[in-house]
């Protein structure tokens, strides 16, 4: 005797389904840098030193972004070792939350196969597969800030009065949009919702939200961490939401300059090619001999519009643009795709085998690329390097970088001492632009112990004659660095390692030393000296 799912059952295994597809995806790469290299290593840091205050780069103080995201990496890393998958469950935990709140938001508008249909397009696109497991801020404050919109919209739809509990939890949703990334956790929902009941002219019903108990959970879950930082580093503020939001925002200095359409090929590879059924419902007359898709009240698809309008217009603004910036677009997105779809295509013959065929197209793509991704970015990571280095290094040694950062070899080799970085601070400090260098340089204004980790070039010629150092080069640079007592190690795919060679041997046998660091496991690929 069988017995048959029901349509909601194959909603939920859809989506867990999609899911689980996510976390093998993300089992098939290693760390992409600098991004991932930079916000994984943050997070093992924050692991190994115990400081959960801090988020540091290095050992040194990195104030870009709030911590939740290097909270949570370093829980999921205490938990599951340390692993990239470890790291990308943070994003992909969070993306599986935007699908949900996506799947039942719709489910409460329309229908079961709409909200079905919505959810595939999401969870078939690269924004779910690649940009749900990439580790970075843009992926967590982006689901906290769709489900904020989605709590205050059903709030302000439950009648004359907001629904209150809806409403809080909208609150909450700020409140952890503003840890994820700062201040866009709580001015994108609210610059959305603004718009949204003026247009909708519901704006007078914003008085009758629980102003009180929903500031009151904002506070408590937001504010603690900015308070206890800003007391340990009065320059924090400042630092964070003058130089890190407004200046980004409005200057023109930063990296990725990008056109004003930047934003529009973004999401029509972010969410190809259903993107494309969302602007056939712009424009959409449904023709006599087509069945029109359920009914969806005219507020939420207004409230889908002014969702991705107002926020890709907001990211368009600023001279520097990043692709994840705009990924809080991609669910109402999908929504009014599942809609054009219903319009243009669900009655036309074979849909369902196009639709397959499409969302299997889209996860080739996908696979696609992380496969074939660790080849293309050998040369400019370090993890080859890291398992050799880790292997023949004792914890207690000293390594050496200059001329370009290796973001993701302390997290490879699972290092327990900052690197030393070596390079012409001074001059940097009134010539460097925006990259790894201003990074520290900036940080380690925050923290004079910490600020020894960045030292002239002239220490390299004083640590060659003394055992237990170890430097670090991009293939190509060694000849603009004075080399003389090094040996070369290690050959690497983009990256050299060379180790101190001590000019004479110590008198009487060395104390006996602990040789190989966590991150030992296999030689990677390259050539040992």
């Amino acid at each position: 005797m069988t017995s048959s799912l029901t349509e909601r059952q194959k909603s939920w295994l859809t989506l867990a389904a999609l899911w689980l597809g996510l976390l093998a995806l993300a089992c098939m790469r290693p760390l992409a840098v600098p991004d991932e290299g930079r916000y994984g290593e943050i997070g093992r840091w924050m692991l190994v030193s115990g400081d959960w205050l801090t988020p540091r780069l290095n050992g040194i103080p990195f104030f870009h972004k709030p911590p939740y995201l290097h909270w949570l990496e370093a829980i999921s890393l205490a938990t599951f070792g340390v692993n990239e998958l470890a790291l990308r469950l943070v994003p992909a935990l969070h993306v599986g939350l935007m699908l949900v709140a996506l799947y039942l938001a719709t489910r409460s508008i329309s229908t079961e196969q709409m909200a079905r249909r919505a959810a595939l397009m999401l969870g078939t696109s690269l924004s779910f597969l690649l940009g749900g497991q990439y580790i970075n801020h843009d992926m967590l404050v982006a689901t906290w800030i769709g489900v904020a919109i989605w709590c205050f919209a059903f709030a302000f739809m439950a009648g004359d009065r907001p629904q209150a509990a809806l409403a809080r939890l909208g609150f909450v949703a700020c409140a952890m949009g503003m840890l994820s990334k700062g201040l866009i956790g709580i001015a994108l929902p609210g610059l959305v919702i603004l718009v949204w009941l003026m247009w909708t002219r519901q704006l007078k019903k914003i008085l009758y939200l629980p102003w009180f108990s929903g500031l009151a959970l904002f506070a408590a879950i937001a504010l603690p961490w900015f308070v206890i930082a800003q007391q340990k580093y009065p320059q924090l503020f400042d630092y964070m939401f003058v130089n890190q939001h407004f200046k980004r925002y409005t200057e023109s200095t930063y990296n990725n300059p990008q056109p004003g359409w930047f934003y529009l090929v973004a999401l029509g590879l972010l969410l190809f090619p259903w993107v494309f059924f969302a602007l056939l419902e712009l424009r959409r007359k449904v023709p006599g001999t087509v069945q029109a898709a359920p009914p969806v009240a005219r507020e939420w698809t207004a409230l889908c519009w002014i969702w991705a309008v107002s926020i890709t217009l907001f990211f368009s603004i600023p001279n520097s643009k990043l692709v994840g910036y705009v990924l809080p677009v991609v669910p109402p997105l999908a929504l009014l795709a599942a809609l054009g779809w219903q319009h243009s295509m669900a009655r036309r013959p074979r849909a369902g085998r196009i639709f397959a065929a499409l969302c299997v197209v889209n996860v080739g793509i996908a696979l696609a690329i992380v496969t074939q991704v660790a080849e293309v970015t050998r040369s400019g990571r370090t993890q080859d390097l890291a398992q050799a280095l880790a292997c023949a290094a004792a914890p207690t040694d000293t390594i050496y970088v200059t001329g370009a950062y290796p973001y993701d070899l302390p997290f490879y080799a699972q290092t327990s001492k900052p690197m030393i970085v070596l390079e012409n601070w001074p001059l940097l400090r009134s010539q460097s632009g925006d990259g790894w260098q201003r990074e520290l340089f900036e940080g380690a204004d925050f923290d004079a112990q910490a600020a020894r980790q960045l030292q002239a070039p002239e220490v390299l010629s004083e640590a060659a004659p003394v055992s237990g150092n170890w430097l670090v080069l991009r293939i190509g640079s060694e000849k603009s660095v004075d080399l003389n007592g090094w040996k070369l190690f290690y050959e690497g795919a983009g990256w050299l390692l060379y180790r101190s060679a001590p000019a004479s041997a110590p008198k009487g046998p060395e104390p006996a030393q602990q040789i190989g660091l966590p991150g030992c496991q296999h030689q990677g690929q390259g050539q040992s000296r």
